[in-house]
């Protein structure tokens, strides 16, 4: 009886240390909103040649439009999607043309275009 109990123990105590182990090991996911809009920014940077307010305006706006895009592909109404999708795509264009200057602008635009 006495080695039963002492065994359940040990199990008891390896299976408690190796959920905290594998809890130490979690990798960042690379479709986290924040990881998109960071790589998204590092081509606005090479691109545009942003400065350090430049970038963390646009980081913001970034990450806000990629979670609003998320949160509308949720959603089941396709015309409720689609008109939430453009909402948050005008937001963003609003945030680059308060954000960046006009040839900045315009350099992005050309980006987008091609």
């Amino acid at each position: 009886m006495k080695y039963k109990f002492t065994f359940v123990n040990i199990a008891f105590i390896m299976l408690f240390s190796l959920s905290t182990l594998s809890a130490q090991n979690l990798t960042q996911n690379q479709d986290r909103p924040e990881v998109v809009a960071n790589n998204e920014l590092q081509i606005l940077t090479n691109d545009l040649g942003l400065n350090s307010n430049q970038k963390r305006t646009l980081f913001r706006a970034l990450v806000t439009r990629e979670v609003s895009i998320r949160k509308s592909n949720l959603d089941e109404n396709k015309a409720t999607m689609v008109n939430d999708q453009k909402k948050a795509n005008n937001t963003f264009n609003s945030q680059m043309i308060k954000t960046l200057n006009p040839e900045q602008y315009e350099d992005w635009k050309n980006e987008l275009k091609n």
